[in-house]
């Protein structure tokens, strides 16, 4: 069994216009890692289906769905300070949050380890009733959902440079939904602290490790085995999730952390082994170097394909190490 790749030509008809970070470049980038990759019958590609939007009430309010659909069906406009969308962008937006429903159903049927929805627009900023941050529907989200409401724990990692906010709004008191976020403190959307572990019944299941600008991969793996790997233990999820944001590269001009592709090649080889093959999924969300893109495509399908490359050597120094002393300290105090 091999990889599944999904996405569908309308996802580069979401425009924002201008200069806008988030354009169909990104994804034209993506595809140039999955050719860069050369996999061959590994992947298998399938062209992404719309979500039904009674399934996106399920994560998102009514009001929300209405105001994108009037904006998209007047030609595009502004949604907030940072996000834009086009006459296609409704379009785009249901296809990107339909992609993850399509690879757990291939999953569930056994004709691949994993799947990589490559759609835009990105969904992890996107809240119960907001879109934000280049973010209109939650494709995550909607994915964790399905898998919740039929009796699965899910993990969900997100190692964008950006805290994934809207993820975590949406399973903040889910007892079966463990969201586990990297990312860059101080950046936007200036949320993601230590101390947001969840409320109610879903106490313990966040988990917020704030990164240093600089952050290295050596300190992200010293994270993810000494702070996020006893918590994923204790929870023992059955399935996994990936929000792959590459803007956590060392060459994004939004961000200020370390990362190389390889970097991303090995922390993905080490998430996954977390549930087994069969039970993988990844979504494309930030990353606006159209090089870091490509290579960090490519060095994520290889670790899904269990290979080992370095298409940029791995980044070590200890660079941010004392901000993962700083957490586990706050965490050794708090219930998980």
């Amino acid at each position: 069994m091999g990889i599944l790749f999904i996405s569908n030509d309308i996802c580069f008809e979401h425009q924002p216009s201008g200069n806008h970070p988030e354009r169909p470049d990104r994804l034209s980038a993506v595809f140039d890692g999955l050719k860069r990759a050369r996999m061959g019958s590994t992947i298998t590609k399938l062209s992404a289906e719309a979500v039904d939007e009674n399934i996106v009430l399920q994560v998102h309010d009514q009001e929300l769905i209405s105001e994108l659909k009037k904006i998209s069906e007047l030609g595009g406009g502004i949604v907030d300070a940072d996000t834009r969308m086009s006459s296609a962008s409704w379009k785009a937006a249901l296809v990107a949050a339909g992609a993850g429903l399509q690879a757990i159903d291939e999953l569930q049927n056994g004709t691949a380890t994993s799947a990589f929805c490559a759609v835009r627009p990105p969904g992890h900023h996107a809240t119960i009733s907001k879109s934000m941050g280049f973010c209109l529907l939650n494709n995550v989200a909607v994915t964790a959902k399905k898998l919740r409401n039929e009796g699965e724990k899910v993990l969900i990692v997100d190692y964008d440079a950006h805290h994934g906010n809207g993820t975590q709004d949406v399973f903040y008191s889910d007892p079966n939904v463990l969201f586990i976020s990297l990312h860059q403190m101080p950046l936007y959307p200036w949320t993601g602290a230590v101390n947001e572990r969840g409320i109610g019944d879903g106490i313990g299941t966040t988990l917020n490790i704030p990164l240093r600008p600089g952050t290295t991969g050596d300190v992200y793996l010293s994270a993810w085995e000494n702070l996020a790997l006893p918590i994923i233990e204790k929870f023992e999820p059955t399935w996994l999730i990936i929000s792959a944001g590459f803007d956590a590269h060392r060459r994004d001009p939004l961000t200020e952390l370390g990362l190389t592709s390889g970097d991303y090649n090995l922390l993905t080889s080490r998430i996954i082994q977390t549930v087994p093959a069969g039970r993988r999924l990844v979504f494309l969300e930030g990353g606006y170097d159209l090089q870091a893109l490509e290579l960090s495509t490519c060095a994520v399908l290889h670790a899904l394909a269990d290979k080992e490359t370095h298409p940029e050597e791995l980044s070590n120094g200890g660079i941010g190490s004392e901000a993962i002393d700083e957490v586990a300290e706050i965490l050794r105090t708090h219930e998980y």
